[in-house]
């Protein structure tokens, strides 16, 4: 795995140190550590709710893809984008599940 990049079979769920509301479908995320806000549409707040308990990317990428017309290749892209971005940030932690 290089580095930066997530498996898919990677668990992912939000860390301790932040709090979270949803307004109206999209989502606001408070990072306690740094104070800082983040804001998420309805599609990243569909996946901020998904990620309350540990799930592999692969099973986000699955409910994103049946709750949304999407294609496989571009959800995948913007999971991993999305994802990427919060644990930049602090606010999921991604445990690497190797299979082997």
């Amino acid at each position: 795995m290089t580095k930066g990049s997530i498996s898919a079979n990677a668990k992912v769920v939000v860390t301790k140190d932040q709090v979270s509301c949803d307004l109206s479908g999209e989502a606001a995320i408070l990072n306690l550590k740094s104070g800082v806000y983040f804001g998420l549409n309805t599609v990243g707040a569909s996946i901020w709710k998904l990620i309350q308990e540990p799930r592999s990317v692969k099973e986000i990428q699955d409910a994103i893809q049946e709750e949304y017309e999407v294609e496989p290749d571009q959800c995948e892209r913007d999971v991993m984008e999305l994802l990427q971005e919060l644990s930049t940030h602090g606010l999921i932690e991604i445990v690497d599940e190797k299979t082997t």
